[in-house]
């Protein structure tokens, strides 16, 4: 299948998303995860120095999904609780019929090295040959599944060309799924000090078969002496279960921090006394960019590309390019920046933050101490 819906026309994809549009017009609907504990049954996944992945995988989803049902703004959908095999075909379905806002699935890597760290894939064309085989021993549980050339429509998991066209259906959603993909690797690094492998593309069916943003996370490599035995161990289970919450958590925020412009705190009646630079919201170590657009293709940072506006940066997350208007640590001025950037045309538009040159959820920024300007 050509690529040319992506290719060969000159266009940037505007991030606009009906789960989006469901967070804004049904603000008192819970925030719906559906959590996918990869193989079961009679799908042990690998067993690399005789742990079972799908157990893993099983008592990690159900840590998560025990603390995410605590809070109130969550609801949690659970492709499976117990030792059951769900077919990836059926795993996408439950998520879409809870009209989910969330797709998290959890596995375990193997290598026949003592290769070792976490990674977390999206949906894509796979860059390389590692991310295509890891992505077909994930796929190849179908061929366990009874009439599976039906239920997936002819879909070889020994064939690249088969790939590339899972991925058309969930461009839409790539960008969030990155978001949430980095969210989650740099909290593995940072509070774990787990190695990170990084955010990676590849074409997993049980990606393909949801439509909402989605990821697959790898907790680590059962085939490495020393992560196996972490990963087996209730210690470890516990630990990148408490990342994976945290990192939901942040996405979810930092969704809401999009749409929702925090209040300036009321004053006191003395109003006539505040000075200028208290108008102001300057955060210390803190850049704040507006982010117009998202797409596959590279365009230059020219101003006659953009509408007219300059101050003009992008970034590369896997195959998406971002680009962004505007840079400040002043509050106040990016939001008029966003401004400018909506009386452009750029609708869609969102306020980001970023700390290090690191993307960080935009409600962590906002909790940074102010300084005057």
């Amino acid at each position: 299948m050509k690529r040319s819906v992506i290719q060969g026309v000159f266009s940037v994809i505007f991030i606009v998303s009906a789960f989006y549009t469901t967070i804004i017009s049904q603000e008192n609907n819970k925030f719906i995860v559906v959590l996918d504990a990869g193989h079961g049954g009679h799908d042990p996944g690998n067993r690399g120095n005789g742990y079972k992945e799908k157990d893993i995988a099983l008592n990690v989803v159900l840590a998560v999904g025990t603390t995410l049902e605590k809070d109130d703004r969550f609801k949690v959908v659970y492709t499976r609780k117990t030792d059951d095999f769900i077919e990836l075909h059926e795993r996408g379905s439950i998520a879409n019929k809870a009209g989910a806002d969330l797709f998290v699935s959890v596995h375990c890597n193997s290598h026949r090295s003592q290769a070792y760290g976490t990674e977390t894939f999206v949906l894509g064309l796979h860059a390389n040959d590692e991310n295509f085989n890891v992505a077909k021993n994930e796929n190849s549980v179908i061929l366990l599944e009874d009439n599976y050339e039906a239920n997936y429509d002819g879909f070889d998991p020994n064939s690249p060309e088969s790939i590339i066209g899972l991925t058309l259906m969930q461009e839409e959603y790539l960008d969030q799924s990155l978001t949430l993909a980095s969210f989650v690797q740099n909290r593995f690094k940072k509070t774990l000090s787990r190695k990170s492998r990084g955010v990676k593309q590849a074409g997993f069916v049980v990606l393909h078969q949801t439509y909402m943003p989605s990821v697959l996370i790898e907790l680590g490599f059962l085939t490495n002496n020393s992560e196996g035995k972490y990963l087996n161990s209730k210690k470890g289970q516990a630990e990148m279960a408490k990342s994976i919450i945290n990192s939901i958590v942040d996405y979810k925020e930092s969704l809401d921090a999009m749409y929702r412009i925090p209040e300036p705190e009321k004053t006191p009646e003395i109003t006539n006394t505040t000075t200028k630079n208290e108008e102001n919201q300057v955060f210390e170590g803190v850049t704040f960019k507006v982010q117009i657009a998202a797409g596959s293709s590279e365009i230059a940072l020219q101003s006659f590309n953009f509408n007219g506006l300059d101050q003009l940066s992008k970034i590369k997350a896997g195959d998406l390019h971002k680009y962004f208007f505007g840079s400040t640590s002043n509050y106040t001025l990016i939001q008029e920046l966003k401004a400018i950037a909506l009386d452009k045309g750029f609708d869609s538009s969102f306020i980001v933050a970023f700390r290090n040159n690191e993307l960080i959820p935009l409600t962590e920024a906002l909790k940074a101490n102010t300084s005057s300007n």
